[in-house]
């Protein structure tokens, strides 16, 4: 069976079994503090196990895209090194929530796995969990006694609290699981030691199939279990893994998912899979990130240096090392992989194929880059290695090779390799110990410490009121403690509220709760999944009392202004520049907006002159909102909205339209367009491939912008003494390129009698000419200029100068290449020794180095060291 045939055979199983089929949520993650990714198909469900959201559907099944790079089995450097675990997978699941528990379970995924696919049950092994004292928990007999109806009691393990009792972190829903596993192993392999041993043991024919997760229990904060009002079924079965069973090889990487991804590979860098270990890790590897890093982009995550980002360029970065090393490419190619990619899961995940260009090119510039880093971080390298030679040594330092990593990329083993051709080695304790004091700070950074919630009354949702109105009253449904960065705050949940939470790209809300004279300070609104938190920096004397809610109202109509505009501006964009531009990020701020959007060249300036016309006309127009607030999907999408790719949208949606502008959007908007006054923008800029910024402004911020660009005109009008200040400022600048270039001419005439003084005044010093001088030229630019025309002219130079450069020391230290090499002069030790005499420091490279100090007195006697050091060496 093809990897497609076994996903549809499994929503066609549970559909069949009144399951609602849903799509995939987006694999990036928005309105989660504590997720970055889709690491699990229950993410998206998160709200229901919480009690946070209404349960409308309470069956539903998926196949549900993931990432993952760290945790059990999925640290990021041992993706591709053996043949079944990934970052980036496909999860298949089937959900309870408050219908069917353990019974239908365990009875539905048997079923599926024996009857429907045909799984030879012999091959099959299930665990159970056994219990655990501190939980004051026993042994899962219920599931244990559903299994036994299926299989033979030995092949019903007992499994550990760490395999079998699945928990969603330090606190919130948990419960026991079920493992089911297969043993694809040769009968002669089975003879030797039985496939019950080998469970759970990272045996990669002894793998786990699909895990049933029976949600019963809430981990409270100090550690307790009580038991959830509702229990709930989670399963994930992996389809990667299944279609290894299915298509009878031994390793995911075999299977029609990944083959196509391979063979091109293959046929780009000429090597064959199958025939040497490495190459075939380093096409593992490429085939694995490739789906992680284009799926993220399709999500609108691009590659960066912040958060789900930077997991995004760390990703590709390893695939694009992965091709240097092992497969010779010193080019960008795996930008080329994406057509096979999107012809392989095109059809389950259409974005893939219509983002196939950007996806491309963000790939490609990515490669690019990185590929230069690359270059960098072995010119560096080999920098250590010629040091580690010259001083005799077997290794270099740790430290150095973690700077490697983390600057440049460069894992340990690729250190090693490198090192390994020279006959030198690295010191991986020192390594790990710069490594650990990394973790250790980002560890320190994220600490985030959440109390348990308290409830002072229920309620399943609080109702937004802010779409009407900026005041409401209001009460305290529950509460926490936080801690963070040293700071404690106040997440409060309220009944109802009038407060926006960050989402869309808008910022959150910010204002007060007031009780009589009581003011508590609302500094933030964030959404937590579903959940509306308000984010307050002390908690009221009396929590139970009814609380008066206001909007900050000036903040709130800023933000409005620029919301509107953004979305007359993705209007404006797209009728100028083409049906191509979709929305890649926006923020939405009470002072400026910004808005990414993906088209392929620099957007010229008439054409940005035009874009900006458009929306003042259209705030002229004054088109009123019009606001749909709850609209099937299907029909959103007849009225011609506008849906963004990686963000997830419910059954029903609000539309919000300006005369021909329709969009899906959750957000706060202006009355009518003519609300907004003004539109003005400020840049337009690159930040990826294929990807493009503006920022603007809006309403008061416009009128602002434009005040102090004119009050620069009158400024600069009183400081030329002209009101005609273009054909001023050419002839200033053409004056002051004249003047520059007699500046030039000028500093060589000084340079040619400086250079004539000097050759009056080598001194010889067996083979080497020796200058050592300070001399009277300025800047420090001009000293290097002169240094190396001196190279040029003097045989076997040395040239040490100092010179006094308003009030700070400057030393400079040329030396011939051939006495670098015949005599082992470094100038880049010799001029940190003697920087000391100036109170400074220094560098360089071998032949050139500088130094700069606060101490101008020294210059004599660093010289005078320069020539002592010389002579020694001669």
């Amino acid at each position: 069976m093809y990897a497609k045939d076994i996903r549809k055979a499994f929503l066609d199983f549970f559909k069949s079994r009144e399951h609602q089929i849903i799509p995939s949520a987006p694999m990036v993650v928005r309105n989660d503090p504590t997720l970055m990714f889709t690491n699990a198909g229950m993410n998206q469900f998160k709200d229901l196990f919480l009690g946070n959201e209404n349960v409308t559907h309470n069956k539903i099944a998926d196949s549900q895209k993931c990432l993952r790079v760290s945790g059990k089995h999925n640290d990021l450097e041992e993706v591709g090194r053996d043949t079944y675990h990934h970052t980036m997978f496909e999860m298949l699941g089937n959900w309870s929530f408050g219908n069917y528990f353990k019974k239908e379970a365990i009875a539905w995924a048997w079923e599926f796995l024996t009857a429907t696919l045909g799984i030879e049950k012999d091959k099959l092994y299930v665990t159970v969990f056994e219990g655990d004292p501190g939980d004051s928990m026993d042994i899962d007999q219920e599931a244990f006694d559903y299994w036994k109806e299926f299989l033979p009691t030995e092949r019903i393990l007992k499994g550990s609290k760490k395999d079998n009792f699945w928990e969603m972190g330090e606190t919130g829903p948990c419960g026991a699981c079920s493992e089911i596993h297969i043993d694809i192993r040769s009968d002669a392999d089975k003879q030797k030691i039985s496939g019950a041993d080998l469970v759970n043991k990272d045996h990669p024919l002894v793998i786990e199939l699909w895990n049933l997760v029976f949600i019963q229990y809430n981990r409270k904060g100090n550690g307790k279990l009580e038991a959830l009002p509702m229990k709930h079924i989670d399963t994930g079965l992996g389809l990667e893994r299944l279609a290894m069973v299915m298509q009878g090889v031994q390793s995911n990487y075999d299977t029609d998912i990944f083959q196509s991804i391979i063979q091109k590979i293959s046929k780009i860098t000429s090597r064959k899979y199958g025939e040497d270990e490495q190459t075939d890790i380093a096409m593992r590897v490429i085939a694995d990130h490739l789906r992680a890093v284009s799926f993220s982009i399709a999500d609108s995550q691009l590659p960066s240096n912040n958060k789900a980002g930077y997991v995004i360029r760390r990703i590709l970065r390893r695939a694009v090392r992965y091709g240097y090393t092992f497969l010779g490419q010193e080019e960008p190619f795996i930008y080329r992989l994406v057509e096979a990619l999107a012809s392989e899961m095109g059809d389950a995940y259409p974005e893939i194929k219509e983002q196939k260009e950007l996806i491309e090119k963000v790939i490609m510039e990515e490669e690019s880059s990185f590929l230069k880093t690359l270059a960098n971080g072995i010119r560096m390298l080999d920098q250590q290695i010629e040091e580690a030679k010259k001083q005799k040594n077997s290794s270099i330092q740790g430290k150095s090779a973690f700077i490697l990593y983390d600057t440049y990329g460069f894992p340990l083993d690729l250190t090693r390799l490198i090192l390994r051709e020279n006959d030198l080695d690295v010191s991986q304790e020192e390594f790990e110990k710069e490594m650990e004091i990394q973790k250790s700070r980002s560890r320190d950074a994220a600490v985030v410490t959440r109390e348990d919630w308290q409830e002072i009354f229920p309620a399943d949702s609080t109702e937004f009121l802010g779409y009407d109105q900026t005041a409401a009253e209001v009460r305290i449904a529950r509460y926490r403690k936080t801690e963070e960065k040293g700071k404690t705050r106040f997440h409060l949940v309220l009944d109802q509220t009038p407060f926006y939470a960050e989402s869309g790209g808008q910022l959150g809300d910010t204002g007060v709760l007031e009780s009589g004279d009581e003011k508590i300070r609302i500094l933030d609104t964030q959404k937590e999944n579903n959940l509306i938190i308000h984010i307050a920096d002390k908690m009221p004397a009396n929590p139970e009392n009814n609380l008066q809610a206001f909007v900050n109202r000036k903040t709130r109509q800023t933000t409005t202004y620029h919301h509107t505009a953004t979305h007359l501006l993705h209007f404006a964009l797209r009728k100028v520049l083409g049906t191509h531009v979709e929305q890649k990020g926006s923020l939405v701020h009470p002072e400026y907006l910004r808005f990414d959007f993906s088209h392929f060249s620099k957007i010229e300036k008439e054409d940005l002159d035009r874009i900006e016309k458009m929306v003042n006309q259209l705030i002229r127009d004054n088109f009123p909102l019009e606001e749909t607030r709850s609209l099937p999907m299907t029909k959103a999408m007849d009225m011609g909205a506008l849906a963004l790719f990686g963000e997830k949208y419910g059954e029903d949606v609000r539309v919000i339209k300006f005369g021909d502008s329709v969009e899906l959007c959750g957000g706060i908007h202006v009355p009518s367009t003519g609300n907004i006054g003004f539109f003005k923008i400020v840049r337009e800029s690159s930040i990826a491939a294929g990807i493009r910024r503006i920022e603007a402004v809006a309403g008061p911020a416009a009128e602002k912008f434009v005040d102090q660009k004119l009050d620069i005109i009158d400024t600069l009008e009183e400081l030329f003494k002209s009101h005609n200040l273009i054909a001023t400022i050419e002839k200033t600048i053409s004056e002051n390129a004249d003047l520059k270039k007699k500046h030039e001419e000028f500093s060589k005439d000084l340079r040619d009698v400086a250079r004539k003084n000097m050759q009056a005044k080598i001194r010889n010093l067996g083979k080497v000419n020796l200058i050592a001088e300070e001399v009277m030229i300025r800047p420090a630019e001009n000293i290097k200029n002169l240094a190396f025309e001196m190279k040029t002219q003097v045989e076997n130079l040395v040239l040490a100068l100092g010179a006094n450069l308003d009030g700070k020391a400057h030393l400079t230290l040329m030396i011939s290449e051939n006495l670098v090499k015949d005599m082992g002069l470094d100038a880049r030790q010799i001029i940190r020794e003697v920087s000391k005499e100036i109170q400074g420091g220094g560098g360089g490279q071998d032949f050139y180095a500088t130094a700069g100090g606060k101490n101008p007195q020294g210059i004599p006697k660093a010289l005078e060291m320069i020539a002592e050091i010389i002579e020694k060496a001669e």
